[in-house]
């Protein structure tokens, strides 16, 4: 699951999966981890003061995929929060799925730069402008591509906003079709 920081990613996975925000694990219910980037941020939290900002934030990323590879060694679905949108992270993914036999979709958050600016007011954690605009760019490419039918590198992509967002009362995994799609990658299909 991806969107601008704010869109409401992390409200969205709270409110499905009981989430109280204070996890600093991936939380698994039945055949699914649901792992937020936030688990990991949270996991390091007072014990990486020492270590300039980027080395941080490398370090809670780090933490974040290898538990992503965790759960996917472990035979999980996993529904993933990451804010990035970017081309090398979410090829990451997708190599990551691969790897392990899994099928990549994205689930686009899709809120207007305002609505996700006043989400990240709303609680707290405001990314600076620079970062904020870069992830902008990246959004819009990577929505007008689903958009075209290209969701590249992931298998598939569906685009929620908000109000969707509001009304969706699960995510389903299903297990034939990803079946079906890892037998068709195994035969060239």
């Amino acid at each position: 699951m991806t969107g601008l920081p704010g869109a409401g990613k992390t409200t969205l996975l709270r409110r499905l999966y009981g989430l109280h925000g204070a996890e600093s694990l991936p939380v698994t219910m039945g055949t699914v981890a649901v792992i937020d980037s936030f688990q990991a941020k949270r996991h390091w939290y007072g014990r990486l003061g020492w270590a300039p900002q980027p080395v941080r934030r490398a370090v809670v990323f780090v933490t974040h995929l290898s538990r992503i590879r965790q759960a996917l060694t472990r035979g999980h679905s996993v529904i993933a929060h990451n804010r990035g949108c970017g081309p090398y992270v979410l090829r990451g993914f997708a190599w990551l799925a691969r790897r392990h036999r899994a099928s990549f979709h994205l689930l686009l958050l899709d809120a207007p730069p305002e609505v996700a600016l006043a989400g990240q007011r709303a609680r707290g954690r405001v990314v600076a402008p620079k970062t904020f605009a870069r992830h902008q760019r990246s959004w819009e490419s990577l929505v007008s591509r689903a958009k075209s039918g290209d969701p590249a590198p992931a298998i598939g992509a569906h685009i929620m906003d908000r109000a969707g967002a509001d009304l969706l009362q699960e995510i389903v995994f299903d297990e034939a079709r990803a079946s079906e799609h890892r037998d068709a990658q195994s035969t060239g299909r």
